[in-house]
This record gives structure tokens, sequence and C-alpha cells, in this order.
């Protein structure tokens, strides 16, 4: 019968996965505590994740290469269950309407083995409440006949950003809970690099998330065609807050504080009474034009220009009165100033067509569109760099792309020959406030970076200690 085990309430057991689980249990036997050493490793080396002991010495991470002498190590010393192949990693993702036991009996186990890992984990957490959707790792050994039921080895399963329950089963059977957490150290970042091929890409892959590159991807756009002006070996600095673990995870992502690319600069700060905060240059110029460059983050190339053409459908030359933008089909469209939507609806050869009403006279269209944003429908207000739509082939089209237009006073202008003013400028104590915080930033720069005391984070949405 199988019996379950749990350590001292508030423990955290902090030994080594190669640790046993009960040393006082007598007598102790190689082979047996072998294979729970293998099995607590597997659970753990299978989960995509290593947690190291809390040690009064910093030890160095495991190079995936250590990972894979110790997993060897582990297997040759214990091979597997005796009757059952050696354990694999079977991800589990609740379903809708479906209970933690259930989802478990998916791997193969045996019924009355599914209901005592539930019975485990729910002494450290409600699994009434785990929503649709959550995701687990399982070991699992199956049967070498191929007939009966497959046996947990072991099973991890996130509680939070940085916290996870393990169920591993020691050398006599029974199901052994650990908890396992990490400190989590609030940072200031500080990247710096040189563009390779685009801004964004380069970002990420040092380390940015999605949220501060698009932002930064969006103040640059005031200032720059993203595609056209920005070169290869172009020098970026970014600097934003995040949460991150001691294993180097990032688990939440700050304002993005500072950029600078090609001389330009932002400084984000927020002046006494308003409603948000704004991004300025070193002089306390808000760096916000009334009118972005273009109206993509990214395209292939500019396919027409302004002027006189011959028609890709008609072979008639006539007047090309926008700017065509190459770009895959579902490229986010942004709206390039603040406005209200006056059109959305289908309109002859341009398709799915969007225009746009904005402050001086200007007004922007958008056509070939293959849909539109949510909630984008005539009366909408929109703002500056938010998604309108999306980029499609609808209407007279040969491929992919976005047909873009200006108008000023009910004419078409030509959209490259827009000149707008800037921003207004801080004066009085919010210059006082923003040249303070501009000498925070820039010393957090020349340090190249700034942490915080660690701390321990509390558990995610959907799972919640049992009540006693």
């Amino acid at each position: 019968m199988l019996k379950t085990e749990l350590a001292p309430e508030g423990v955290v057991d902090f030994r080594g996965p190669m640790a046993q689980f009960d040393p006082r249990r007598q007598p102790m036997r190689l082979a047996p505590h072998a294979f729970t050493a293998a099995a607590a490793v597997t659970v753990a080396l299978l989960a995509g994740r290593v947690y190291q002991p809390v040690q009064a010495e910093e030890a160095p991470p495991l190079t995936a290469e250590q990972i894979a002498v110790l997993e060897t190590q582990a297997f040759a010393a214990a091979a597997a269950p005796a009757g059952l192949t050696v354990p694999e990693a079977i991800p589990v993702q609740i379903r809708k309407g479906e209970t933690f036991e259930q989802a478990v009996r998916r791997t193969g186990i045996a019924a009355e083995e599914a209901s005592a890992v539930a019975a485990t984990i729910s002494n450290a957490f409600d699994l009434k409440d785990l929503r649709a959707g959550l995701r687990f790792e399982t070991a699992i050994s199956k049967p070498r006949g191929g007939t009966g039921p497959a046996r947990l080895i072991g099973l991890t399963m996130r509680t939070g950003p940085a916290s996870q329950l393990t169920v591993s089963r020691s050398f006599d059977g029974a199901l052994r809970l650990r908890s396992l957490d990490e400190k989590v150290t609030q940072e200031t970042m500080v990247l710096k690099g040189d563009v390779d091929r685009s801004l964004l890409a380069t970002a990420q892959r040092m380390g940015a998330t999605s949220k501060v590159t698009r932002r930064a991807v969006q103040l640059f756009s005031h200032k720059f065609d993203m595609q056209r002006d920005i070169r290869a070996a172009d020098e970026f600095t970014l600097v934003f807050d995040r949460a991150v673990t001691e294993s180097g995870r990032t688990v939440e992502t700050g304002e993005l504080l500072y950029a600078e690319l090609r001389g330009q600069v932002f400084y984000r700060f927020k002046a006494a009474g308003a409603k948000e905060a704004q991004y300025f240059d070193a002089t306390g110029k808000n760096t916000r034009s009334a009118l972005m460059r273009t109206p993509l983050q990214s395209f292939r190339r500019v396919s027409s220009g302004f002027g006189v053409r011959t028609h890709p459908i008609s072979g008639y030359r006539k007047m090309h009165q926008g700017t065509d933008f190459a770009a895959a089909t579902g490229t986010p469209v942004v709206a390039p100033a603040d406005g209200v939507v006056v059109e959305a609806r289908r309109w002859g050869g341009y398709g799915n067509w969007l225009r746009i009403r904005h402050a001086n006279g200007l007004e922007s269209g958008y056509g070939h569109l293959s849909r539109y944003a949510s909630g984008i429908r005539a009366g909408q207000r929109v703002s500056q760099g938010q998604i309108v739509a999306y980029v499609g082939s609808t209407g007279a089209s040969t491929g992919p792309h976005l047909h873009y237009e200006i108008w000023r006073g009910g004419q078409r202008i030509n959209p490259s020959g827009i000149r707008t003013t800037e921003g207004t400028i801080l004066a009085g104590a919010d210059l006082a406030a923003f040249r303070a915080e501009k000498t925070r930033i820039d010393r957090i720069i020349a340090a190249g970076g700034e942490k915080k005391p660690a701390v321990l984070q509390a558990s995610a949405p959907g799972l919640r200690p049992a009540q006693g």
C-alpha cells in the first residue's frame, strides 16, 4: 500500500537532490538508496531545472555537459526500477473541467496511485482551485512487458515565479513532498550592444523582454525609420527594471527607464500632476513628436512611394497617393499619433480600410488590411503607438503590404514630407526633479546596473496554501 510522508511544517528541506529522503530508517542498503538518488535527479532534470541547495559558499551553476554526466551516473548506479523502463518525462496540462487527479491519471498510472499523489500535494496546497492550463512535469516508468499500470517516479509543479513543489518516491515506496524556493532579486539592468540585423532581435537575444523592446522601438520610431535609418553596428543602450531568480530567470519586467540609439536619448520621467510618465531628452524636452515616422515597426521594404507610377494591376500610369510598405500578413499597424477612428470598413480596391483623424487637420489612412485590432471601430479614440490593425492583401492587391496615406485638409499629401513639432519642455520644480532622476539613471549606467536585496516570492495565483 502506498504511504505518504511530509516534511515538518514550515521547514523547507534543502538537502541536495542526491540526499537520502529519511536517514533514520534502518537498515540502509546501497542499491535502494542509489535508486532514490536517481529518481530525485531524474525528476529535477526532466523538469528542465536543477535547484541548488542553500550553501554558505556560492557554487557555480552546472553546465549542460555536467548535468548529462550526473544523469548518466545516477542511472548507471541505480538502473531502472525492477520490471519497469527507465523513467521518461511526461508533461501534463490540466484541461478545462479536469481535476488534478484526473490529469495525473493520463500519464498511465493507476487510480490508487494518482489519488495518493493528489493527497500528498494537498498537504501543501488546495488543489480545488487549480486552473485549466496549469502545466507540470512527471517522471514515469512503464512496465517492460507493456501491460499493467505505469509507476510515478516523481512530479514537479511550479507554484510561483520562483518556487515549486516536488513529489519523489523514497526508497521504501513512500511519496515525499518537498518545497523548493529561489530568492528573487530586484535589479536595474543595463544592456549595451551593437545592432545586428534589427534592434528588436538583438535586444531580445541579449536578455530584454518583448515588453521592453516594443517600448524602445516605439520611442525610436519618433526619430528614425527603423527599417531604413538603422544600420548594423549602430550602438544602443537600454535600461530597465526586472525581477530575476537565483538561476538567472527573469520573472517580471518593469518599465523602460532609458533608451539610446545613434545619439538620441530617452529618459523616463513622471512630472507632478501628470497622469502617466513620459520620455524626455537630456535637456528635459519631451521627445514625443506629433507624428511617428512610419506606422509599422517592422517591414521588408518600401515597395512603392508617393508619386506617378505604373499601376501593378491595371498597367496604366497614374498617381500613387500614398506609400506602400511590403510586410508579412499579420504585421501590426500602429497609430502614428493620438486620434479618433473615422472609418473602419471595406472600401473598393483598398479592401479593409481604416482612417484616423488627428490634431492639426491631419488624417491617416490604411488600406489592404487583413483585420482590425480588437475594439477598433468608428468613434473609438486611439493613442500614439497603439496597435490598430494588421497588414494583409485585401482589395486590389498583388501581395501582402500596407498602403499608407496622410491627408491634410481633405487632400492627400506625401507622408515623407510631414514636418511636425516636438513636445513641451520641463521647467521649475519639474525640471529639478527630472535632473535628479537623470543623475540617478546616469549613475546606474556608469555602474553597469544596480541590484537590491533578494527576497522570497509568494505563490502564484491559482494555488493557495491548504487550510489546516
